[in-house]
């Protein structure tokens, strides 16, 4: 008894079937491949397309003006964007790196001594309060005076020695930069196109494709204006308000400020309030309380009154989840994961929304 032969349907459906596989093999590769050629630009390639969603709306207030010019319109955003953003970035930056070069080099000299502020503070600490702490913690003052120092010290060292990293791959830094704009340029230009391209190669129903391409755009202009401008203007405000009382380093720890309030439940106040203490153990007293007024009134009251009108619920995410998704993407990424860590944490969450419809769809047909 013989074997009947498969039908030429059959075979034909296998083939097509082998074909789509090996088909699939090859874009997975080929998309592989060109992750790994372009990681070296990752950050100029993330920050080209944080760019481009944040400065999209004046993009399309321009293209509505001048409908039949796109590349001037382009043109005249990425200007938009150098003016707004990479020369002020360029003049805060070098103005904080001669801060904390001078900063360190007055931590070398000893202008600077941690041990003799150390000592101060705690002859303004009443013996009878001296005496009580010391019954409940067992404190060691030359310890914390030279943790303390050595912490200040590496900060500050780290400033500097990436300043003068940054020179030293000038090269390499500005071919990032040049990535970056050049890519933001098409990317004004044909978003959409490239969105629309995107979306329908890949193997999602339009309404989740839509969804998820929703809340990417959400997330990372909620990042940039509920954070990022938050940070600028806090920074801002709390560089001016130290150098009114003339604190050291005033654009330095500007700076630092704006850098904290990035991480949710830090904030300026990790700053401004050891400072204003300072301040008020030392004598001090005018500056003391105008730095805690200020800050609390001021610097602090941005982020309540900012952030809900710039973002409101955009992101619509835990502040948990916020936290340890912003945390986690600075460990691993460094600056880039202040918006890969949200990004993926609400296509963690927006994902498993889709999947759950789903599964009660199913279970209820």
């Amino acid at each position: 008894m013989s074997d009947k032969p498969q039908p030429a349907s059959d075979s034909a459906a296998h083939n097509t079937q082998f074909e789509d596989r090996v088909l699939v093999g090859f874009v997975l590769f080929v998309s592989l491949a060109m992750a790994w050629i372009s990681w070296p630009f990752f950050g100029a390639i993330l920050w080209a397309l944080v760019v481009t969603i944040a400065f999209a709306p004046v993009h399309d207030r321009l293209l509505l003006k001048m409908p039949a010019r796109k590349n001037t319109v382009a043109t005249l955003t990425l200007l938009l964007v150098i003016a707004l953003v990479i020369i002020p970035a360029f003049v805060v930056g070098s103005l904080m790196v001669d801060e904390a070069i001078r900063t360190y080099d007055s931590l070398q000299t000893r202008e600077i001594d941690f041990a003799a502020l150390g000592h101060e503070l705690q002859a303004l600490v009443p013996q009878r309060w001296q005496e009580i702490l010391g019954r409940y913690i067992e404190t060691d003052i030359q310890e914390i005076q030279s943790k303390l120092s050595s912490f200040v010290t590496t900060g500050v060292q780290i400033i500097a020695g990436q300043a003068v990293s940054v020179g030293q791959r000038a090269f390499n830094f500005a071919m990032a930069l040049g990535v970056m704009l050049y890519l933001t340029f098409f990317l004004l230009r044909d978003g959409r196109h490239i969105t629309r391209r995107i979306g329908e190669a890949i193997p999602l129903r339009a309404d989740q494709r839509r969804a998820l391409f929703d809340k990417f755009t959400t997330v990372i202009r909620a990042t940039v204006k509920g954070s990022i401008v938050v940070a600028i203007v806090q920074g801002i405000l709390g560089g001016l308000i130290f150098a009114f009382l003339d604190i050291r380093a005033a654009v330095l720890w500007g700076v630092v400020m704006g850098l904290f309030s990035l991480i949710p439940a830090v904030g300026t106040g990790i700053v401004w309030v050891p400072v204003s203490l300072y301040l008020l153990a030392t004598g001090s007293v005018w500056e003391g309380f105008t730095l805690l007024l200020l800050g609390f009134f001021v610097i602090s009251m941005v982020d309540n009154v900012l952030r809900p009108i710039l973002v409101g619920q955009d992101t619509q995410m835990p502040d948990y989840v916020v936290l340890i998704s912003t945390l986690g993407g600075l460990s691993v990424l460094g600056i880039n994961g202040l918006i890969v860590g949200p990004v993926i944490a609400a296509m963690f969450i927006s994902a498993w929304e889709i999947f759950t419809e789903n599964r009660a769809i199913a279970n209820h047909s």
